[in-house]
């Protein structure tokens, strides 16, 4: 069950970097949730890009466990 949750949780990290990083690039003044961060354009996508990256690590990390416990094929 907790690797489920963990799963989840990297995915909506997946997702929120990627989204965020294409409308970065797309539209440089358009910050999105990350308006606050002070550091301007290359601030904000290097954070967008960092939690679609962690995204993908935790979810894959959960994968594997939840896997290797008999829960994934």
């Amino acid at each position: 069950m907790k690797y489920d949750i963990f799963q989840g949780l990297g995915m909506v990290l997946l997702v929120l970097g990627t989204q965020g990083a294409i409308r970065q690039l797309v539209d440089h003044d358009d910050a999105g949730l990350l308006g606050w961060l002070p550091g301007g354009f290359a601030a904000s996508v290097t954070v967008y890009l960092l939690a679609a990256v962690a995204g993908v690590a935790v979810a894959g990390w959960a994968h594997g466990k939840a896997k290797a416990a008999g829960r994934r094929r």
